[in-house]
């Protein structure tokens, strides 16, 4: 079973001719098949979780572990945590000009499988997956992102979520910005990719709207750069009719 292990994990950004302090010992695990729902105020430093494990540069780790199946992930690359299994959906996914979006996916999965996809099975791979996000099959020919909306670039990283098959999926507010229908529509490949039981899923989010349609098995409240209280669903709704003040006001662990 893949595990995700976290630990104590403290990390610092350069602002202002000065280091500061995000994340003050994260403790968190993430086991094949679970899916566990990280819910703060802004600033409280859940994109910085997402971004650290992922390897951005911007971050810099000053103490703390983070172990992929017992393997260090922080000594890893970016490609090759990809490799390993981790996956990040971004809050702002990037534009790539000039590289197709079939391209990308074609490549992207060669590069996690260790060969290139047979072309007759990856394109019907590629073209259920579509149709179950409801994207128009031309957008396989268009560049990555490149004047797609907020919904479409969304439903991209999804796509490459289900083509992938990742062992942790970290999905940093993928709900941003989205219409009713297109939450709808990431929600259901969230889910079918959940449905396998071989992905373990981080969904970072400010709201209970998508929890409406991702089920979390746990619920956990971040304040302050660490996670201030754990439970099951329930905590969700509890923050949907109380809000973040309990938390924020430090203190108050469960």
């Amino acid at each position: 079973m893949a595990t995700l292990e976290i630990r104590d994990l403290h990390v610092s950004v350069e602002a202002d001719n000065s280091t500061k302090e995000i994340l003050k010992g994260v403790d968190l695990t993430v086991k094949q098949g679970e899916t566990h729902a990280i819910m703060g105020p802004n600033g409280s430093g859940k994109s910085t979780l997402a971004y650290s494990i992922a390897g951005h540069p911007k971050y810099t780790i000053t103490s703390g572990t983070v172990t992929l199946d017992g393997e260090d992930v922080l000594e890893m690359s970016v490609d090759e945590r990809a490799r390993a299994g981790m996956f990040l959906a971004m809050q702002y996914p990037v534009e790539v000009p000039g590289v197709s979006v079939s391209n990308f996916l074609r490549t992207s999965a060669t590069a996690i499988r260790g060969e290139a996809p047979k072309l007759r099975t990856w394109v019907k791979e590629v073209k259920s997956a579509m149709e179950q996000l409801q994207m128009d099959p031309a957008f396989a020919e268009r560049n990555v992102n490149e004047g797609f909306s907020g919904g479409e670039k969304k439903r991209h990283e999804i796509l490459q979520l289900e083509l992938l098959q990742p062992k942790i999926a970290i999905l940093d507010e993928t709900d941003s910005g989205l219409d009713v229908d297109a939450l709808r529509q990431v929600s259901e490949g969230v889910n079918r990719v959940h449905a396998s039981g071989e992905v373990g899923t981080l969904l970072i989010t400010h709201y209970t709207r998508i929890l409406r349609y991702i089920k979390p098995d746990f619920v956990h409240v971040f304040a302050k750069g660490k996670i201030v209280a754990s439970g099951g669903p329930e905590l969700a709704d509890k923050l949907e009719a109380e809000g973040y003040e309990e938390y924020t006001k430090g203190g108050v662990t469960a």
